[in-house]
């Protein structure tokens, strides 16, 4: 607004000068600033952040298809609003030769209000890590219907993108888009002299009492090693060991009990995750086999949470050579969940041969015969869908 439309604020008079006209009889004398009461306010801007992997398949079929043609991530909510990730093997526009294009897009052409929003879109290489030298940096934009989309004109060059790339994962690659919504401005008064509450840290201090071992009334023994533990803890927090401790089947007699057919690195997760809640840091990423090897145990333990995190992380993780091992352990678990992304991703287009052609698929065969029914059914209502558009 043109300051000359609107009056300014007045003058403020320093108290220097109030001081002067109160000491020539011009008013009462001003009290000390420095006692009068305080107040403050803080601006609080409050965001949504999401995270979006857009695999892209058969990418050497793809490459040739023309320049301002694309193919489109399936829409993905963040911030109450809906998007896509649009990539272009042969660029946006002409002027992008020899480069392929990326862009994020906004669906809710509907509203017009527009939304301000943080991104950055990467390339993932093999082992689904983003590469330190060629990260894009984040762009700030506010989408609205009359500016729906932005991103990078000249994502990287197509001469990195040939065989033998370490982008490239059987003719494919991913785009990881991480995307910040800003949802609301506002601003809230200051409460002064407030007390600072810390954090919660129940789960550190229970998993310093299984680290320390002090008061436990039990021992595990696990292929020849030790584990101390309480069993008013394991009681809670699974049903198995409160019938092996405290039911009919109680084991009160016994100071040492000896676990078969789990790993002595799988208990341990188990016993830190009993503990904490939370999923020790060498069981964190579902590609690693201990991540299945923890769900069996969950699943045997009872432990509701621990198995569904197991299978959260495994379906993010499935992949050609892992999908039917997987299907064929979600399957002996009853991982209702799992069983459904292993069957979605096996029936999606391409991907069915190639998996058939992998090392697991002979024993999810010989192991869930039934199963094959399921996946024969997915894959023929999909390609039924195909026909009919």
């Amino acid at each position: 607004m043109d300051a000359r439309s609107v009056a300014g604020p007045p003058q403020p008079i320093a108290p220097s000068s109030l001081l002067d006209t109160a000491h020539h009889g011009g008013g009462s004398a001003v009290p000390d600033v420095f006692s009068l009461p305080k107040t403050s306010s803080t601006s609080l801007t409050k965001s949504v952040t999401a995270v979006h992997d857009f695999k892209v398949t058969d990418y050497s079929l793809l490459d040739g298809m023309g320049v301002g043609r694309y193919v489109s991530s399936s829409t993905f909510a963040a911030g109450g609003r809906d998007w896509a990730v649009r990539f272009y093997p042969d660029g946006a526009t002409a002027g992008c030769l020899g480069h392929v294009s990326a862009f994020l897009y906004y669906f809710n052409r509907q509203l017009a209000a527009g939304v301000r929003a943080r991104f950055t879109l990467n390339l993932l290489e093999r082992d689904g890590r983003m590469s330190q030298q060629t990260t894009n940096p984040y762009m700030k934009h506010t989408f609205s219907p009359a500016s729906d989309n932005w991103g990078f004109i000249k994502f990287i060059e197509k001469s990195k993108l040939l065989t033998g790339s370490p982008y490239l994962h059987k003719d494919s690659l991913t785009i990881r888009c991480v995307l910040t919504v800003v949802i609301e401005s506002r601003t809230v008064e200051d409460e002064m002299n407030s007390v600072v509450v810390p954090p919660p840290n129940l789960h550190q201090d229970f998993g310093e009492m299984l680290k320390d071992g002090e008061g436990a009334d039990v021992t595990f023994n696990v292929d020849g090693q030790s584990f101390r533990a309480h069993r008013c803890v394991l009681a809670y927090r699974s049903p198995v060991f409160r019938a092996e401790l405290f039911g009919p089947m109680k084991e009160k007699a016994t100071s040492c009990i000896r676990i078969d057919d789990v790993e002595p690195s799988i208990f341990e997760a188990l016993l830190h995750f009993i503990y904490t809640d939370r999923l020790p840091d060498s069981c964190n990423d579902g590609r690693n086999a201990a991540m299945q090897h923890l769900l069996v145990a969950a699943d045997r333990y009872g432990v509701e949470r621990l198995r569904l995190m197991c299978e959260s992380k495994l379906s993010e993780a499935i992949d050609v050579e892992t999908v039917a091992t997987t299907l064929a352990l979600a399957e002996q678990h009853n991982c209702s969940q799992l069983q459904r992304a292993c069957i979605g991703f096996m029936a999606s287009p391409n991907m069915l041969g190639p998996v058939m052609e992998s090392d697991g698929f002979n024993h999810l065969v010989a192991s869930c015969p039934l199963v094959l029914k399921e996946i024969l059914d997915k894959v023929s209502c999909i390609w039924s869908d195909n026909q009919h558009r």
